[in-house]
Protein backbone atom coordinates (compact mmCIF):
# COMPACT_ATOMS: atom_id res chain seq x y z
CA UNK A 1 0.00 0.00 0.00
CA UNK A 2 1.46 3.20 -1.10
CA UNK A 3 0.99 6.84 1.00
CA UNK A 4 -1.52 8.90 0.22
CA UNK A 5 -1.10 12.43 -0.64
CA UNK A 6 -1.76 14.82 2.57
CA UNK A 7 -4.94 17.40 2.00
CA UNK A 8 -3.10 19.62 5.17
CA UNK A 9 -0.20 21.67 4.90
CA UNK A 10 2.60 19.78 5.42
CA UNK A 11 4.10 21.85 9.09
CA UNK A 12 0.35 20.54 10.54
CA UNK A 13 0.79 17.23 9.02
CA UNK A 14 4.25 16.96 10.61
CA UNK A 15 3.57 18.35 14.27
CA UNK A 16 0.48 15.47 14.54
CA UNK A 17 2.54 12.80 13.52
CA UNK A 18 4.84 13.88 16.10
CA UNK A 19 2.48 14.23 18.53
CA UNK A 20 -0.17 10.88 18.03
CA UNK A 21 0.40 7.63 18.72
CA UNK A 22 -2.18 5.27 16.35
CA UNK A 23 -1.70 1.87 15.80
CA UNK A 24 -2.15 0.49 12.15
CA UNK A 25 -3.92 -2.53 10.44
CA UNK A 26 -1.66 -1.99 7.45
CA UNK A 27 1.75 -1.89 6.18
CA UNK A 28 1.76 2.18 5.75
CA UNK A 29 -0.94 4.95 6.39
CA UNK A 30 -1.76 8.77 6.31
CA UNK A 31 -3.05 10.97 8.69
CA UNK A 32 -4.87 13.01 6.07
CA UNK A 33 -7.95 12.84 3.56
CA UNK A 34 -6.70 12.13 -0.35
CA UNK A 35 -6.59 15.77 -2.15
CA UNK A 36 -10.23 16.04 -3.75
CA UNK A 37 -10.22 17.02 -7.50
CA UNK A 38 -11.78 20.73 -7.58
CA UNK A 39 -15.59 20.73 -6.80
CA UNK A 40 -15.35 17.20 -6.07
CA UNK A 41 -17.41 16.69 -2.70
CA UNK A 42 -15.47 15.37 0.48
CA UNK A 43 -16.06 11.99 1.77
CA UNK A 44 -18.14 11.99 4.90
CA UNK A 45 -17.45 8.37 7.03
CA UNK A 46 -21.04 9.20 9.19
CA UNK A 47 -22.43 7.44 6.11
CA UNK A 48 -24.03 4.63 8.52
CA UNK A 49 -24.98 6.69 11.39
CA UNK A 50 -28.86 7.90 11.75
CA UNK A 51 -28.72 10.80 14.15
CA UNK A 52 -25.87 13.29 15.11
CA UNK A 53 -26.52 15.22 18.41
CA UNK A 54 -24.16 17.99 19.09
CA UNK A 55 -23.44 18.63 23.13
CA UNK A 56 -23.05 22.16 23.41
CA UNK A 57 -22.17 25.18 26.57
CA UNK A 58 -21.50 28.54 26.41
CA UNK A 59 -19.16 28.26 29.58
CA UNK A 60 -16.37 25.56 30.33
CA UNK A 61 -17.01 23.30 33.94
CA UNK A 62 -20.49 23.07 33.42
CA UNK A 63 -19.59 19.04 33.28
CA UNK A 64 -20.45 18.97 29.24
CA UNK A 65 -18.48 15.59 28.97
CA UNK A 66 -19.78 14.12 31.99
CA UNK A 67 -23.66 15.23 30.13
CA UNK A 68 -21.74 13.47 26.64
CA UNK A 69 -21.15 10.07 28.44
CA UNK A 70 -24.22 9.90 30.77
CA UNK A 71 -26.08 10.53 27.56
CA UNK A 72 -24.50 7.92 25.48
CA UNK A 73 -24.19 5.32 28.52
CA UNK A 74 -28.29 5.80 28.90
CA UNK A 75 -29.01 5.33 25.21
CA UNK A 76 -26.77 2.21 24.89
CA UNK A 77 -28.70 0.90 28.04
CA UNK A 78 -32.06 1.64 26.04
CA UNK A 79 -30.17 -0.73 23.39
CA UNK A 80 -29.01 2.15 20.88
CA UNK A 81 -25.57 1.79 19.13
CA UNK A 82 -23.86 5.06 19.94
CA UNK A 83 -20.60 6.73 19.57
CA UNK A 84 -19.23 9.65 20.98
CA UNK A 85 -17.18 12.09 18.83
CA UNK A 86 -14.85 14.10 21.17
CA UNK A 87 -13.64 17.30 19.45
CA UNK A 88 -13.00 19.28 21.99
CA UNK A 89 -9.35 19.48 20.82
CA UNK A 90 -7.45 21.24 23.74
CA UNK A 91 -9.26 19.20 26.80
CA UNK A 92 -10.55 16.09 25.50
CA UNK A 93 -11.51 14.42 28.32
CA UNK A 94 -14.15 11.71 27.24
CA UNK A 95 -11.31 9.04 27.58
CA UNK A 96 -10.55 9.62 31.09
CA UNK A 97 -15.07 9.74 31.61
CA UNK A 98 -15.02 6.03 29.94
CA UNK A 99 -12.50 5.13 31.83
CA UNK A 100 -10.31 4.13 28.52
CA UNK A 101 -7.63 6.60 28.36
CA UNK A 102 -4.39 3.49 27.60
CA UNK A 103 -6.47 2.85 24.50
CA UNK A 104 -4.97 3.60 21.21
CA UNK A 105 -7.00 4.47 17.70
CA UNK A 106 -6.47 1.79 15.17
CA UNK A 107 -5.93 3.10 11.45
CA UNK A 108 -7.13 0.80 8.68
CA UNK A 109 -7.58 0.98 4.95
CA UNK A 110 -10.01 3.79 4.34
CA UNK A 111 -9.62 5.85 7.40
CA UNK A 112 -9.22 5.35 11.63
CA UNK A 113 -11.67 2.80 13.64
CA UNK A 114 -13.44 4.52 16.69
CA UNK A 115 -12.11 2.76 20.00
CA UNK A 116 -14.66 0.56 21.42
CA UNK A 117 -16.34 1.11 25.08
CA UNK A 118 -18.59 -1.99 24.91
CA UNK A 119 -20.30 -4.29 22.00
CA UNK A 120 -23.64 -5.18 22.53
CA UNK A 121 -24.70 -7.47 24.82
CA UNK A 122 -28.73 -8.32 23.03
CA UNK A 123 -29.54 -10.44 26.17
CA UNK A 124 -29.55 -7.68 28.33
CA UNK A 125 -31.11 -4.97 25.98
CA UNK A 126 -27.42 -3.47 25.79
CA UNK A 127 -26.46 -1.23 22.75
CA UNK A 128 -22.81 -0.65 21.37
CA UNK A 129 -20.79 1.76 22.32
CA UNK A 130 -17.88 3.48 20.35
CA UNK A 131 -15.72 6.62 21.28
CA UNK A 132 -13.27 8.37 19.32
CA UNK A 133 -11.03 11.66 20.95
CA UNK A 134 -7.80 13.37 20.86
CA UNK A 135 -7.13 12.08 23.91
CA UNK A 136 -6.54 8.86 22.04
CA UNK A 137 -3.67 10.25 20.04
CA UNK A 138 -1.47 11.85 22.63
CA UNK A 139 1.28 9.76 24.12
CA UNK A 140 1.00 11.44 27.39
CA UNK A 141 -2.93 12.28 29.37
CA UNK A 142 -0.83 15.82 30.30
CA UNK A 143 0.61 16.59 26.50
CA UNK A 144 -0.28 19.97 25.15
CA UNK A 145 -2.16 20.54 22.07
CA UNK A 146 -0.93 23.86 21.12
CA UNK A 147 -2.76 25.11 17.57
CA UNK A 148 -4.06 27.90 16.33
CA UNK A 149 -7.93 28.20 14.98
CA UNK A 150 -6.93 26.70 11.43
CA UNK A 151 -5.26 23.85 12.80
CA UNK A 152 -8.28 22.88 14.72
CA UNK A 153 -10.62 23.07 12.23
CA UNK A 154 -8.71 21.33 9.89
CA UNK A 155 -8.65 18.35 12.33
CA UNK A 156 -12.25 18.69 13.27
CA UNK A 157 -13.28 18.04 9.56
CA UNK A 158 -10.39 15.39 10.03
CA UNK A 159 -12.75 13.86 12.24
CA UNK A 160 -15.90 13.98 10.66
CA UNK A 161 -14.18 12.53 7.23
CA UNK A 162 -12.09 9.71 8.53
CA UNK A 163 -13.76 8.12 11.21
CA UNK A 164 -15.07 4.86 10.05
CA UNK A 165 -18.40 4.58 12.05
CA UNK A 166 -19.94 1.20 11.69
CA UNK A 167 -24.18 1.58 12.25
CA UNK A 168 -24.39 3.62 14.90
CA UNK A 169 -28.38 4.82 15.80
CA UNK A 170 -26.55 7.92 17.77
CA UNK A 171 -23.39 10.08 16.79
CA UNK A 172 -23.17 12.71 20.47
CA UNK A 173 -20.51 15.12 19.16
CA UNK A 174 -18.76 16.27 22.57
CA UNK A 175 -18.01 20.13 21.62
CA UNK A 176 -15.14 22.84 23.33
CA UNK A 177 -17.51 25.33 25.50
CA UNK A 178 -18.11 28.53 23.84
CA UNK A 179 -18.33 29.94 20.27
CA UNK A 180 -15.38 29.27 18.91
CA UNK A 181 -13.31 28.22 15.39
CA UNK A 182 -14.53 24.85 15.58
CA UNK A 183 -17.98 25.23 16.52
CA UNK A 184 -18.73 27.17 13.24
CA UNK A 185 -16.81 24.44 11.55
CA UNK A 186 -18.35 21.98 12.67
CA UNK A 187 -21.82 23.07 11.93
CA UNK A 188 -20.77 24.17 8.51
CA UNK A 189 -19.28 20.63 7.36
CA UNK A 190 -22.32 18.63 9.10
CA UNK A 191 -25.28 20.61 7.11
CA UNK A 192 -23.25 21.17 4.36
CA UNK A 193 -22.20 17.63 3.93
CA UNK A 194 -24.96 15.40 5.99
CA UNK A 195 -28.35 13.71 4.48
CA UNK A 196 -31.00 16.17 5.32
CA UNK A 197 -32.19 15.00 8.86
CA UNK A 198 -29.36 13.60 9.67
CA UNK A 199 -28.09 15.92 12.07
CA UNK A 200 -31.15 15.96 14.81
CA UNK A 201 -30.08 19.54 16.65
CA UNK A 202 -28.19 20.14 20.20
CA UNK A 203 -28.59 19.54 23.24
CA UNK A 204 -27.08 22.48 25.53
CA UNK A 205 -25.90 22.61 28.95
CA UNK A 206 -26.02 24.85 31.53
CA UNK A 207 -25.34 25.45 35.49
CA UNK A 208 -27.75 27.05 37.45
CA UNK A 209 -26.43 30.16 38.19
CA UNK A 210 -27.21 33.08 36.46
CA UNK A 211 -23.06 33.79 35.05
CA UNK A 212 -23.45 30.37 33.22
CA UNK A 213 -27.05 31.10 32.04
CA UNK A 214 -25.99 33.91 30.46
CA UNK A 215 -23.34 32.34 28.48
CA UNK A 216 -25.60 29.50 27.60
CA UNK A 217 -27.99 32.48 25.96
CA UNK A 218 -25.18 33.04 23.66
CA UNK A 219 -24.71 29.24 23.12
CA UNK A 220 -28.74 29.31 21.96
CA UNK A 221 -28.14 32.15 20.10
CA UNK A 222 -25.15 30.19 18.39
CA UNK A 223 -27.69 27.45 16.77
CA UNK A 224 -30.39 30.01 15.74
CA UNK A 225 -27.86 31.64 13.42
CA UNK A 226 -26.34 28.16 11.90
CA UNK A 227 -29.91 26.99 11.76
CA UNK A 228 -29.43 24.29 14.25
CA UNK A 229 -32.24 22.82 16.04
CA UNK A 230 -32.13 22.90 20.03
CA UNK A 231 -33.97 19.26 21.29
CA UNK A 232 -33.57 21.01 24.97
CA UNK A 233 -31.66 22.03 27.65
CA UNK A 234 -30.41 20.25 30.43
CA UNK A 235 -29.22 21.98 33.48
CA UNK A 236 -26.37 19.97 35.58
CA UNK A 237 -24.80 20.60 38.47
CA UNK A 238 -28.26 21.15 40.35
CA UNK A 239 -28.19 19.78 43.39
CA UNK A 240 -25.47 17.40 45.31
CA UNK A 241 -26.13 13.97 46.59
CA UNK A 242 -24.16 13.93 49.92
CA UNK A 243 -21.97 10.73 50.26
CA UNK A 244 -23.01 9.50 53.55
CA UNK A 245 -26.62 10.00 53.94
CA UNK A 246 -27.63 10.22 50.58
CA UNK A 247 -30.27 13.30 50.87
CA UNK A 248 -29.59 16.02 47.84
CA UNK A 249 -29.26 19.73 48.59
CA UNK A 250 -29.09 22.68 46.25
CA UNK A 251 -25.65 24.09 47.08
CA UNK A 252 -26.41 26.60 44.02
CA UNK A 253 -29.66 28.50 43.29
CA UNK A 254 -31.62 26.47 40.88
CA UNK A 255 -34.46 26.60 37.97
CA UNK A 256 -32.22 29.03 35.65
CA UNK A 257 -31.99 26.43 33.30
CA UNK A 258 -36.21 25.78 32.79
CA UNK A 259 -36.25 29.45 33.09
CA UNK A 260 -34.03 30.06 30.10
CA UNK A 261 -35.38 27.17 28.26
CA UNK A 262 -39.06 28.83 28.29
CA UNK A 263 -37.05 32.30 27.31
CA UNK A 264 -36.10 30.87 24.12
CA UNK A 265 -39.21 28.33 23.42
CA UNK A 266 -36.82 25.53 23.47
CA UNK A 267 -37.65 21.83 25.46
CA UNK A 268 -35.95 21.57 29.35
CA UNK A 269 -35.23 18.08 29.46
CA UNK A 270 -34.37 17.95 33.21
CA UNK A 271 -31.53 18.71 36.31
CA UNK A 272 -29.21 16.64 37.37
CA UNK A 273 -27.62 16.58 40.55
CA UNK A 274 -23.73 16.45 41.49
CA UNK A 275 -23.36 12.68 42.64
CA UNK A 276 -20.00 11.92 43.82
CA UNK A 277 -20.70 7.92 43.63
CA UNK A 278 -20.79 8.65 39.56
CA UNK A 279 -17.56 10.77 40.44
CA UNK A 280 -16.13 7.34 41.67
CA UNK A 281 -17.53 5.11 39.09
CA UNK A 282 -15.28 6.83 36.43
CA UNK A 283 -12.00 7.36 38.62
CA UNK A 284 -11.76 4.16 40.16
CA UNK A 285 -14.93 1.81 38.57
CA UNK A 286 -16.45 1.05 42.07
CA UNK A 287 -20.23 0.52 41.88
CA UNK A 288 -22.58 2.69 43.31
CA UNK A 289 -24.33 1.80 46.50
CA UNK A 290 -26.73 4.04 48.57
CA UNK A 291 -28.42 3.30 52.16
CA UNK A 292 -31.81 2.32 51.80
CA UNK A 293 -34.44 4.78 51.77
CA UNK A 294 -32.26 7.01 49.47
CA UNK A 295 -34.27 9.20 46.94
CA UNK A 296 -32.50 11.54 44.00
CA UNK A 297 -35.28 13.19 42.04
CA UNK A 298 -38.17 11.25 43.03
CA UNK A 299 -36.03 8.17 41.90
CA UNK A 300 -35.95 5.50 44.94
CA UNK A 301 -31.72 4.38 44.79
CA UNK A 302 -32.32 1.82 47.46
CA UNK A 303 -30.92 -1.83 46.64
CA UNK A 304 -32.89 -4.85 47.52
CA UNK A 305 -30.58 -7.17 49.84
CA UNK A 306 -31.42 -10.10 47.31
CA UNK A 307 -30.64 -8.52 44.05
CA UNK A 308 -27.48 -9.29 42.39
CA UNK A 309 -24.89 -7.04 40.48
CA UNK A 310 -25.73 -6.65 36.96
CA UNK A 311 -22.45 -7.28 35.52
CA UNK A 312 -18.87 -5.48 35.36
CA UNK A 313 -18.41 -3.10 32.81
CA UNK A 314 -19.25 0.65 32.95
CA UNK A 315 -22.52 0.47 31.59
CA UNK A 316 -24.10 -2.30 33.73
CA UNK A 317 -22.55 -0.84 36.91
CA UNK A 318 -23.39 2.72 35.72
CA UNK A 319 -27.18 1.30 36.31
CA UNK A 320 -26.83 1.40 39.95
CA UNK A 321 -26.41 4.79 40.41
CA UNK A 322 -28.93 7.15 40.65
CA UNK A 323 -27.69 9.65 37.45
CA UNK A 324 -28.94 6.53 35.29
CA UNK A 325 -32.07 7.12 36.55
CA UNK A 326 -32.13 10.71 36.04
CA UNK A 327 -30.59 10.49 32.43
CA UNK A 328 -33.25 7.58 31.49
CA UNK A 329 -36.33 9.99 31.65
CA UNK A 330 -33.86 12.68 29.83
CA UNK A 331 -32.62 10.01 26.98
CA UNK A 332 -36.83 8.89 26.83
CA UNK A 333 -37.14 12.93 25.81
CA UNK A 334 -34.91 12.95 23.60
CA UNK A 335 -35.18 10.35 21.93
CA UNK A 336 -38.98 10.70 21.52
CA UNK A 337 -38.35 14.10 19.83
CA UNK A 338 -35.55 13.12 17.62
CA UNK A 339 -37.79 9.61 16.41
CA UNK A 340 -40.58 11.55 15.43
Amino acid sequence: MQDTHLSLDSSFATVLQQSISVKTATASFSLFRKKKKDGEKPDMSLSKVKHIVLVLSGKGGVGKSSVTTQLALSLSLAGFSVGVLDVDLTGPSIPRMLSIEAEKVTQAPGGWLPVPVHDAVEEKGIGSFRAMSLGFLLPRRGDAVVWRGPKKTAMVRQFLSDVMWDETDYLLIDTPPGTSDEHISLAETLLRDCRPGQVAGAVVVTTPQAVATADVKKELNFCVKTNLKVLGVIENMSGFVCPHCSECTNIFSSGGGAVMAQEFSVPFLGTVPIDPQFGELVESGRRPTYPQGTQVNGHDMSKKSDEQPLGDTLVEKYQDCSLSKIFKDITTQLTSTVES
